[in-house]
């Protein structure tokens, strides 16, 4: 059974395709933005075209419209190809390429407005064991005193507090098969991390 990963929840456009737990074909490519533009481009250039009988894709949180680019795109291939389609934690897909000698560690990504999104999951299981929460690097810096930070926000979150180690992860769909299942059976929905920006008019 093959399977198709997506994850566009940051900078990077990445792709792996599977054949049950081997490894086929990935792409992993740092455009910034643009990812609604590329995505389907970059998977039919993969082999057989990226087709799957099941799609997996990264749901946040992370860039809103990379986040929604993806969820759509693998809706559409999903429904196109009469295929699943399930979503997966992004956080935790960056915690799945750090190695570390340590029993947990910090994910922080930016998440706009000065506020990083920040969730803790044990090692090497990679089970969550904190929500996601949108905080201030100062806020982020009392959660825990776990020295392992890793993603896009570490920097931040480390000089708030003032020690820690700095890992600067990102998500890799050719490690979305390492998530354990409750993190990768998720619907196909975008998660945000905190509440939108826009007010509904009074």
């Amino acid at each position: 059974m093959r399977l198709l990963a997506i994850d566009t929840s940051g900078p990077a456009l990445s792709l792996a395709l599977f054949d049950d737990s081997i490894l086929l074909d990935q792409s992993h490519t740092v455009i910034g933005r643009g990812h609604a533009e590329q995505i389907i481009p970059a998977i039919a250039a993969m082999q057989g075209g990226g087709r799957a009988d099941t799609i997996l894709v990264g749901c946040g949180p992370g860039s809103f419209t990379g986040v929604r680019a993806g969820v759509a795109a693998a809706k559409a291939l999903a429904f196109g190809w009469t295929g699943q389609v399930y979503g997966m934690s992004s956080l935790a897909l960056i915690a799945a390429g750090i190695e570390s000698d340590q029993t947990a560690l910090i994910v922080a990504i930016e998440g706009g407005h000065g506020a990083l999104f920040v969730q803790i999951f044990a090692l090497p299981s990679l089970q969550s064991i904190s929500e996601v929460q949108s905080l201030t690097p100062e806020e982020a810096a009392a959660l825990s005193n776990l020295r392992c930070v890793a993603g896009s926000g570490a920097e931040r979150l480390v000089a708030a507090r003032g020690f820690g180690d700095v890992i600067a992860g990102e998500p890799v769909a050719s490690q979305a098969l390492m998530l354990p299942q409750g993190l990768r059976n998720w619907p196909p929905s975008p998660v945000y991390g905190r509440a939108p920006d826009a007010k509904a008019m009074a």
